[in-house]
């Protein structure tokens, strides 16, 4: 079989062994090598994992249009020397991977030598140690002749090891991640990340590999080799071996999307406070190149590593210096619907080795946590259907809660639960219910088939009364509600869930019947208060809600907004008193607040310090319609739309309310920009830090609103701000456009 296959490859080289290699030679050897292992202007193309393309016709596409972020130009070729090009590249790529002396390997002898020895290094899914390359799909990456000349010692590695002298007189061993005159960060052999700065250190050498040369038998060395040649296909549910999860932040870290279990965006650090931030400035900056539009990260801190993600990409920080440790790649999924074809992604979660990541065509992921390994992989939704994911996961206990978007393109939605250590499924809560089930007497109609009520934001967890709050998205379709008459359970609510689960404890229903887009996926704030329980959100649809979160109960209901001509209130049954003639038509109808909200989906924050709930709210109010229509695979599904309001003009305010009476204490008005900005954080400091509509970055007084300090850095925000320490000192960081800043006292 092996000769046969390399008799194919032969014959495929011949072929387009003269036009395909004349031309590679003349357009590519200069960036990406003869072999295309590299040149001097362009990175290798062999490793097919890593690479920009994982087709043929990705690979025409790339020749034919270039990738200016990346420098590479378009070559505006004849098609046949294009298909000649691509064709001499895949057999470049292919070229060795089998040969008739490796075809002799014992694949199973191989694995029993493997996970003998070479396990202790080196991981297959999900399971063995770090200090070497993942090799889980090591036979989709590399030929069987370079994995038997990596064997046999003889082939590049793509590592440092180095022996690092330190002031104390110590030595540490291990392969440097990153290093510059300033800084190095060693992942050392006995499995720890250390980021050092060259001020501790004394002296910086090369070592040995840590990988010795094979010592075993031919029969064995064939037989490894044969089994890493079978390793292709990525992993979908890991080995639980060594499995540790611990969910313990130290004081100073941001371990999660919104900082803590509570969501309020307040961190007691008070290095940085109203009589020094001044001299905030910047302490380093990390762009991602290519990222789509503005970032959407919260950056997470933990034992002094940040992680950062733009869409299906994440990035290990040093967090004192902002030098990349490990970067996990996989390329955009085409052909999806809604936010996740925008490419949104707002963050990670972290749980004992582990960091969690939804891809842009619903999938979950674990990466290990000090390389960037893939662990896991599954499935959480079929994109095909709609589905896409743009959230931050959430850690709870050792589970995994991870929401779905495809709020507008009529999905069924769901949140998850997975286990950290394997990627099992624990449970699944279905926010839309189906036919027959509690809930579903609230859906009149076709529509429930279709019904939206998404959960693509992060919610919040009280480990106390064991609670799990998570907010959901709007019905679909958004603007015409005559096939789903009714209440529409569970869409615009909280709901609270039993964590280990999944099981409905209680809901609350902000908006029932929504027609204008109202989704109540605000984060929802855990606030202990006058030794009351209790849940706070600014919503979509202009009122502000405080909930007893033991029961749900409605205790305050107040308007921010003074454009609020939909309801005239809410109940004493915690229902929106309606006023008339605001329901969408075909011609359409004037309703405020207008589709973007009073208040969205950006960080609130609270501050037991001020006792003080921050947001931005806007006034606004559009002209709404609605229209028939079908749900179709790869469309949006509004049943309408929505335009402009003749007369009425806008505003943007930041808005801080005394979560007693649900009535405004300060503001800062015409602060620019839409309602769909950055999000907010309150310090023990007493600052208030967020990213205005004119691209300034700010801290205010939290108590008055004073404005105390600004960076202009002539972006549009799209993220939150955080903050955490790192070498004694306090930062602050956020995402600014496509650039990860952080600030220190200088």
């Amino acid at each position: 079989m092996g000769s046969i296959l390399l008799c194919a490859l032969l014959f495929a080289g011949a072929i387009y062994g003269q036009a395909g290699k004349s031309a590679y030679l003349s357009r590519c050897v200069g960036c990406h090598g003869e072999d295309g292992s590299g040149g001097g202007h362009g990175p290798g193309i062999l490793n097919v994992r890593a690479s920009r393309v994982v087709s043929r016709q990705a690979l025409l596409d790339v020749i034919r249009n270039g990738i200016p972020a990346a420098g590479m130009p378009a070559f505006a070729l004849p098609a046949n020397e294009v298909e000649a090009i691509a064709d001499y590249v895949t057999v470049l790529r292919s070229a060795g991977s089998t040969n008739v002396e490796v075809a002799k390997g014992d694949a199973a002898v191989g694995e029993r030598v493997f996970n003998g020895g070479c396990v202790q290094c080196h991981m297959v899914r999900g399971r063995g140690g770090v200090l070497g390359p993942d090799l889980t799909v090591v036979g989709k990456d590399r030929s069987a002749a370079e994995i038997l000349a990596a064997l046999r010692g003889s082939f590049k590695r793509p590592v440092r090891t180095v022996s690092v002298k330190l002031l104390d007189g110590s030595t540490l061993r291990g392969i440097a991640k990153n290093e510059n005159p300033f800084d190095l960060q060693l992942l050392a052999t006995d499995g720890s990340l250390r980021l050092l700065r060259k001020t501790e250190v004394t002296e910086v050498a090369d070592g040995p590999s840590l990988m010795p040369r094979f010592q075993g038998s031919q029969e064995e060395l064939l037989g490894v080799v044969a089994y890493l040649s079978s390793l292709k296909t990525e992993p979908t549910v890991a080995a639980t071996t060594g499995w540790k999860g611990v969910w313990a932040p130290k004081p100073g870290e941001w371990p999660s999307y919104n900082g803590s279990y509570t969501g309020n965006r307040y961190s007691a650090l008070d290095q940085i406070n109203a009589g020094n931030v001044g001299r905030l400035a910047p302490a380093w900056m990390f762009p991602i190149p290519g990222a789509p539009g503005s970032l959407q990260t919260t950056p997470v801190v933990v034992d002094g590593v940040m992680y950062v993600t733009s869409v299906n990409e994440a990035f290990a920080l040093d967090a004192r210096s902002g030098r990349e440790i490990w970067h996990y790649k996989r390329p955009r999924t085409k052909g999806l619907a809604g936010d996740a074809a925008s490419g949104i992604n707002r963050g990670v979660a972290v749980l004992g080795d582990r960091v969690f990541l939804a891809t842009d065509n619903a999938h979950l992921i674990a990466l290990h946590r000090l390389t960037g390994q893939l662990i896991w992989d599954v499935e959480m939704a079929d994109y095909r259907e709609n589905y896409g994911a743009t959230g931050a996961p959430l850690v709870v206990n050792d589970l995994v809660i991870a929401g779905i978007s495809g709020g507008d393109e009529g999905v069924r939605g769901f949140l998850d639960a997975y286990k950290a250590s394997t990627g099992e499924r624990v449970w699944r809560f279905w926010t839309i219910p189906a036919r027959g089930e509690p809930g579903s007497e609230t859906w009149s109609g076709k529509a429930i088939e279709h019904g939206c009520g998404t959960t693509w934001l992060t919610g919040t967890y009280d480990p106390e009364l064991k609670l799990l709050y998570w907010p959901t998205g709007n019905p679909c379709p958004d603007y015409n509600g005559d096939e789903r008459k009714g209440d529409n359970l569970y869409t615009d609510s909280v709901v609270a869930l039993d964590p280990a689960t999944g099981k409905l404890r209680w809901h609350y229903q902000f908006t029932p019947h929504d027609l204008h887009d109202w989704d109540a996926t605000e984060t929802p704030v855990l606030v202990d208060f006058g030794g009351k329980k209790l849940l706070a959100q600014a919503n979509r649809n202009g009122f502000f809600y405080v909930l007893d979160r033991v029961t749900g109960k409605v205790l305050t209901a107040e308007p921010f907004v003074k454009n609020l001509t939909w309801a005239k209130g809410i109940g004493a049954d915690g229902r929106p008193i309606l006023l008339p003639g605001n329901e969408p038509t075909a011609e359409g109808q004037r309703t405020c607040p207008s589709v973007a909200g009073a208040a969205n989906w950006t960080s609130t924050a609270f501050s037991p310090r001020t006792e003080l709930f921050y947001f931005f709210a806007q006034e606004s109010c559009n002209v709404y319609s609605k229209r028939q229509e079908e749900w179709q695979a790869g469309k949006s599904f509004y049943g309408g739309g929505t335009r402009n309001s003749p007369g009425d003009n806008s505003g943007k305010y930041l808005r801080a309310m005394n979560i007693r009476n649900g009535k405004v204490a300060w503001e800062i008005p015409n602060i620019g920009g839409g309602i769909l900005g950055s999000g907010l954080m309150a310090t023990g400091g007493g600052l208030l830090f967020y990213g205005d509509g004119r691209g300034a970055f700010v801290a205010a007084d939290s108590s008055s609103g004073k404005l105390l300090w600004h960076f202009n850095a002539a972006v549009n925000w799209k993220a939150g701000p955080m903050t955490y320490m790192a070498g004694g000192a306090q930062h602050v960081a956020v995402a600014a456009g496509s650039t990860i800043v952080s600030f220190t006292l200088r």
